[in-house]
């Protein structure tokens, strides 16, 4: 059986995908990684406070939800597609 996936969602392995599943200032990505819109279409005011404090929950990259682990030292964030990113959280 194949999984479902969204017609909004790229399909994983494309040339050119970006190695981390996090937007950075060299690959800021295409969706917002707190609401999973896209960061052309709206007011993500709200979204850039939400993400001081929390990981991102949506892949910048290819909109898909990501698995997301909080522990009292860090946060890690997992897209299938795009690998794992950790942050502490004691900077």
């Amino acid at each position: 059986m194949t999984p479902a996936t969204s017609p909004d969602v790229d399909e994983p392995g494309e040339p050119g995908e970006p190695g981390e599943p996090v937007a950075s200032p060299a690959s800021p990505g295409t969706w917002c990684g707190q609401c999973g819109e896209a960061l052309g279409g709206g007011d993500h005011a709200a979204c850039a406070r939400r993400s001081a404090l929390e990981p991102p929950r949506w892949c910048a990259h290819c909109r898909r939800r990501m698995k997301v682990q909080v522990t009292p030292a860090a946060w890690t964030a997992t897209c299938v597609a795009h690998g794992t990113v950790e942050h502490a959280t004691w900077a």
